[in-house]
């Protein structure tokens, strides 16, 4: 077991890092920006290093400062948390190269996974089931962007090979706007991911977003630990999840989830990982996965019991992995609301001074957050400041214990998305279940 991990990344995510190194008797090293020099996470760490000024660019994606950090503080492996340089094949490389342990996939996996063209090719060969669509990048003739387009059938949404987080993704509805939007999103793609391949998918028009977490030793023993439900979303950004996903048939989803594991043992996967679906009319179909913890981790955690965050670690130290699928028992329903410090219907960011702060208690009711009562939200990064998460013997307790949370919770000085939560807990359609991922949007549209 590891002695020292560097935790490379900020806000809630170090907090809960932190918490499962204690726990596992590890000392841990934070590093900072200048913004973050004050964190509670910094305060309650064995060691920091501050890394660099506020802006993302000169701190946590500065990979030489973190690396230069882990080697004065004698520490053995580097966790990255989700975010930043967390799914950076590049970054995994040069921490192992420079003799740490990368907590996460080895960088060939982050690679094939990171490539959106490459991920589905790999999906395809393991049995996954995909979104029809082109096979492989798309090419530069025209006639044969119009053919692939028209064999798919519109609508058809044109994506980014490298692309990520909502970004470099656009819809199309009829042939005349077809290589307009390739060459656009080609444009986009070049600049924001500095690879200009872009691939073709049908267009699911009413899809809910479910995804699998799994956990893999790198070699033959994989297990998956059920779903969660992630289609309450605003531009492609999550604002509440849940697990499991209402109304999906067991069998379903345990077809899928032992697909994903198979998938896991064939491509030698290593770590935490969550496969992602679009779901609609009874079929799965895979559109990426993610080579990390998800933010969302937690509900998985309130449903299976086990700690994903410190089986991270234990894989990583190359602690004899002994969970089996019959281990993992699910129980109960779990809610996650993301807590922004936003206007909650504008969505503008709201950066300021905390200036009163009172969490929740009572049955059922977990929060991850690294704030507190005189905290500065800096404005240089995402806004979420918290996560609230409920759990229930049922999905209908759940809730109830989420709207309880909502309205005990106080956040004073900046703006913060609460109301917009509280809302949704009382949404029929929200309480009834299985919204699509437009539903959010098609809500929000219909305010005064």
């Amino acid at each position: 077991m590891f002695e020292k991990i560097l935790i490379a990344n900020r806000g809630e995510i170090a907090l809960r890092i932190q918490r499962a190194c204690r726990e596992l008797g590890i000392k841990t090293v934070v590093v900072h920006s200048e913004a973050d020099r004050d964190a509670k996470y910094v305060r309650l760490s064995d060691e920091s290093v501050c890394i660099g000024p506020a802006p993302a660019r000169d701190s946590y994606l500065n990979m030489p400062a973190i690396i230069s950090a882990a080697e004065v503080t004698d520490s053995e492996a580097i966790h990255p948390g989700y975010g930043f340089l967390a799914e950076n094949a590049d970054f995994a490389e040069r921490v192992e190269k420079s003799g740490f342990v990368f907590i996460g996939p080895r960088p060939e996996s982050i690679r094939i996974m990171g490539d959106k063209v490459c991920a589905k090719r790999a999906m395809i060969e393991a049995g996954v089931p995909v979104v029809p669509g082109s096979e492989g990048a798309l090419p530069e003739d025209p006639q044969e962007i119009i053919r692939i387009a028209r064999e798919v059938g519109y609508p058809v949404i044109i994506k980014a090979a490298g692309g990520g987080g909502g970004r470099g993704m656009r819809v199309v509805y009829t042939e005349a706007a077809l290589l307009n939007a390739v060459a656009m999103t080609r444009n986009e793609a070049g600049a924001a991911f500095n690879n200009p391949e872009v691939y073709m998918e049908k267009f699911l028009e009413n899809p809910r977003h479910i995804e699998i977490q799994v956990l893999a030793d790198g070699g033959r023993n994989a297990i998956w630990l059920g779903e969660r439900d992630c289609s309450m979303q605003r531009r492609h950004q999550k604002v509440i999840e849940e697990a499991p996903a209402p109304g999906i048939a067991r069998r379903l989803i345990e077809r899928i989830g032992e697909r994903c594991a198979e998938a896991c043992r064939k491509i030698n996967y290593r770590g935490a990982g969550t496969f992602e679906f679009l779901y609609e009319n009874g079929e799965f179909f895979f559109i990426e996965m993610n080579t990390r913890i998800q933010v969302e981790h937690t509900i998985t955690e309130m449903i299976t019991g086990i700690d994903l965050v410190q089986q991270q670690i234990l894989i990583a130290a190359g602690e004899k992995f002994t969970l089996r699928q019959r281990d993992v028992q699910f129980k109960g329903h779990s809610i996650e609301c993301r807590i922004n410090a936003e206007d909650p219907f504008k969505f503008t960011p709201s950066p300021g001074r905390i200036t009163n702060w009172h969490t929740p208690g009572g049955p059922g009711v977990r929060m991850d957050s690294h704030v507190f009562a005189g905290y500065t939200v800096p404005p240089n990064y995402d806004s979420m400041i918290a996560k609230l998460i409920t759990y229930g013997d049922t999905r209908q307790q759940a809730i109830a214990r989420m709207e309880i949370a909502l309205s005990e919770m106080i956040v004073e000085g900046v703006l913060t998305n609460i109301p917009l939560h509280r809302e949704l807990m009382q949404d029929a359609r929200f309480v009834e279940g299985g919204t699509s991922i437009h539903y959010l949007e098609h809500k929000l549209s219909q305010r005064p």
